[in-house]
């Protein structure tokens, strides 16, 4: 439960563990919304600050709502808005929960409404992708069903727009560190993937030069990997207990994720050498198999990223040739 991590912050953060501890014994899926929740920095730690904190940002959501949710079909808006609406219905397209037309026009207003308030990066495909575990958990709150197939038209009103504006708020909470993902060039991502072909030189030297030799530019495949933070390559329940770790994690999304995508490109080892060709290389690593993946293979994929990072992140010179 990331009990060191907690004890560090301020004495009220002992309430968010008290909860937690109830929940991991009560309900444990619930733990999760506390972790992503409160650990993201949305919520204040003091309980008695919490529900006034919660009522005051969802009033300002949805006053920008109000203030500019028109503007989408403004000429110089139109772009934003036509390529949210185009992405939207692609967003975990197999799970019944986000094909529900009244789940996608809240994903089509919360991404509309951050990309309004963030010109210098404005929408970026991938974007979209981001908002889903919070959205998840925070309708997981509700329910004692599975949440993938939850018909959220059940939910009454008032619980909709409370989990729309909290949804808004930890999906933009968490893109605040990692911006540079998606401004012009996406310079982020081009840093992190050439970091990323760096460290895999030096951990598994046999696999990067199987990929130059088939002339397989690491940019092809792991671009997706930091632009989605894999949520592309990882179901859904996967990315939520990843995410819990790296909320845990100074720099979690921004730094950790790197030692996690070194750690998941090696775990496919023997795949990888077993394909003796450009296009056999990219099939694969495009197309993972990870359906069946649970926590037992999220907690080895962990453990991995983990011994990297300490083996290299304090001394980045380590994986540089």
């Amino acid at each position: 439960i990331h009990r060191s991590v907690c004890t560090r912050k301020q004495s009220q953060t002992l309430d968010i563990l008290g909860n937690i501890e109830i929940l991991a014994r009560t309900r444990p899926g619930k733990m999760l919304l506390y972790l992503l929740v409160s650990l993201q920095g949305y919520l204040p730690a003091n309980a008695e600050r919490r529900e006034s904190t919660l009522q005051r940002k969802r009033q300002e959501y949805f006053g920008f709502i109000e203030q500019y949710y028109d503007s989408r079909n403004d000429e110089h808006h139109q772009d934003t808005y036509r390529q949210i609406h185009i992405d939207i219905p692609r967003t975990n397209p197999l799970i019944p929960l986000f094909q529900q037309a009244s789940v996608q026009e809240i994903f089509e207003r919360i991404l509309f409404i951050w990309a309004i308030r963030h010109p210098a990066s404005g929408y970026v495909q991938g974007i979209n992708d981001l908002v889903t575990p919070f959205f998840v958990v925070y309708v997981f709150e509700y329910i004692e069903e599975e949440v993938e197939n939850f018909n959220v038209s059940s939910l009454q009103e008032e619980v909709l727009r409370n989990i729309e504006a909290d949804s808004f708020w930890c999906m933009s909470k968490l893109l605040d560190g990692i911006q540079d993902n998606y401004t012009f060039a996406q310079p982020g991502i081009q840093r992190k993937v050439k970091a990323l072909e760096e460290l895999v030189s030096r951990i598994d030297e046999t696999v990067h030069r199987h990929m130059q030799q088939y002339e397989v530019e690491y940019l092809q495949f792991a671009f997706r990997w930091m632009n989605n933070l894999l949520m592309r390559e990882l179901p859904l329940r996967c990315t939520i207990r990843l995410w819990d770790t790296y909320q845990a994690e100074p720099e979690g999304f921004s730094h950790f994720h790197l030692y996690v995508c070194a750690a998941f490109l090696v775990r496919w080892r023997k795949e990888i050498l077993e394909e003796k060709d450009f296009q056999g290389l990219m099939i694969l690593l495009q197309n993972l198999p990870t359906m069946h993946w649970g926590n037992e293979e999220v907690s080895v994929l962990l453990a991995e990223a983990y011994r990297l990072k300490f083996a290299f992140a304090d001394a980045p010179n380590h994986y540089k040739r």
